[in-house]
């Protein structure tokens, strides 16, 4: 399933799609947080133009989005958006993977991520693949995790 889908940057024409996958996505959260989680709330057309949105497409339509901000000392993974008619196929492993590999083609040397708490499946998913909580706050009245993951240089 995976190596079927390629993914490409992002263009402008794509904000309304990757906007609409983002809240096919996140919609199941809305209930356990109580409000949108903040991937609900962005601005996608702007999102585009300041960072690095990779989109998956399949029979036309934007199934996964990963948004990448480029920050001083690493990688920020801002967003892992999979629709969920594809979900549990390795789709979400095979775009934090491509993130990881961004990460270092840019010369950093980890990535880092937000979650909210209450996406429990979502840490232990993180935990799995390597990245560790590295703290735990309040911002914006939700209640984030912080996690990170130190990469090796691949050869």
């Amino acid at each position: 399933m995976t190596d079927e889908l390629p993914l490409r940057r992002a263009r402008a024409e794509d904000a309304a799609a990757v906007a609409d996958l983002v809240n096919r996505a996140y919609t199941k959260y809305v209930p356990r947080i109580g409000r949108p989680p903040a991937p609900m709330l962005d601005d996608y057309p702007d999102v585009i133009r300041q960072h690095e949105v990779w989109v998956g497409e399949k029979d036309d339509a934007v199934v996964a989005a990963l948004v990448l901000i480029l920050e001083k000392d690493t990688l920020l993974l801002d967003n892992v958006a999979v629709d969920p008619s594809y979900q549990s196929r390795g789709l979400g492993r095979r775009l934090m993977s491509f993130a990881e590999s961004e990460a270092l083609r840019q010369g950093y040397s980890s990535v880092r991520l937000i979650t909210n708490e209450k996406m429990t499946e979502n840490i232990a998913f993180y935990s799995r693949l390597g990245y560790r909580e590295t703290g735990r706050e309040i911002l914006r009245e939700r209640y984030i995790v912080h996690m990170r993951k130190d990469l090796a240089a691949r050869t």
